[in-house]
């Protein structure tokens, strides 16, 4: 039995909804975001220094060298050439710092990344192992976690958190498209939010971003997961990249008419065309990546000229949530 089995079912981890703000004076006062961070306070525990949510994790350096094909979809310098520097961070689910890497609340595993640019800006790039998202809003995520925490063992029957999946359809399936890898380095991670694409002349196309390892996605069965060691793959990330580079292909899903830009509920039809944006090459493991991990704030909106945010509601969201979270560790 887990901690949180309904966890199983309702995937918690999937944005790490994360603003400067110390916590309000009163609920009445909160905001959606401070709502939010509160929520998986309650039900992870606060953790001093740590993420509300992903704060499982370890951090790695490496590199991506853009493909000529995105050069056409957008006039963005990163995917213009030569190779930019990034730094990563792996992570597992939920705000508890020592959660089993192979447990089912670990998922969905989550992969950010920091493109640091030639002019000195950087471009950071959120994703996690789901193929979509449980809910569409911001407040539709805070009111989840709020069900779940009100749907302890005393809870009537149905409990909130059964009466938000009657009503939500998605947030009933979505944690069942992440599941646990070998390794971290053999997991596909999806952008569950749209963005949009700018070339040189100014023609715009919505797309998805999706970074699939090169080796092949590997993933194991549930119990097996829970069999592993409780840090195999934070370990094994870290020794893998002792030896060799790891690389994953950055992927842009291309929206075509009709596809929902602003619902990550809703994933695009399989057979849309996936443009290959270049590769990712994972190099080494910071040497202190509690210190370093502390420092970094991955904002989905922190994008470069040629790249935009599209009209998903969630965007913003997690980036006030984001802010919280980093404002309330860093005290």
């Amino acid at each position: 039995m887990t901690r949180f089995p309904l966890l199983r079912h309702v995937v918690i981890g999937g944005v790490v909804l994360a603003g400067l703000a110390v916590a309000p004076t009163s609920a009445e006062e909160a905001t959606t975001a401070e709502q939010t961070v509160d929520a998986m306070n309650k039900l992870w525990g606060q953790h001093p220094g740590m993420r509300a949510n992903h704060a499982k994790g370890t951090v790695v350096e490496g590199s991506f060298t853009p493909s000529t094909e995105a050069a056409r979809l957008s006039k963005a310098s990163v995917f213009a050439g030569p190779a930019v520097p990034v730094t990563g961070r792996f992570s597992d689910a939920t705000g508890i710092p020592t959660i089993p890497d192979g447990s089912a609340d670990a998922n969905p595993h989550g992969l950010s990344l920091k493109f640091k640019l030639a002019d000195g800006s950087e471009m950071d790039v959120v994703t996690n192992s789901l193929k979509y998202f449980p809910v569409a809003t911001g407040e539709e995520f805070r009111d989840l976690l709020v069900a779940i925490a009100k749907s302890g063992k005393d809870a009537g029957t149905p409990t909130p958190a059964e009466a938000f999946v009657a009503s939500h359809p998605a947030a009933g399936k979505a944690g069942a498209t992440a599941r646990t890898p070998t390794s971290l380095a053999r997991q596909t991670y999806n952008g569950v939010n749209a963005f949009v694409l700018v070339d040189a002349a100014g023609k715009r196309q919505a797309f998805r971003y999706r970074i699939v390892p090169v080796e092949g996605e590997e993933l194991l069965a549930a119990e097996e997961g829970a069999k592993q060691a409780p840090d195999y793959l934070m370990s094994e990330i870290r020794t893998r990249l002792g030896t060799a580079p790891v690389a994953y292909k950055v992927l842009a899903q291309l929206a075509e008419a009709g596809d929902r830009t602003d619902d990550a509920t809703k994933p695009w039809p399989e057979e849309r065309r996936l443009v290959d944006m270049g590769t990712l090459t994972l190099t080494k493991p910071v040497a202190d990546s509690a210190s370093a991990e502390k420092a970094l704030l991955y904002l989905p909106n922190a994008l470069t000229d040629g790249v935009e945010v599209s009209d998903d509601p969630l965007i913003d969201a997690r980036v006030q949530a984001y802010a919280v979270s980093f404002g309330r560790r860093s005290q």
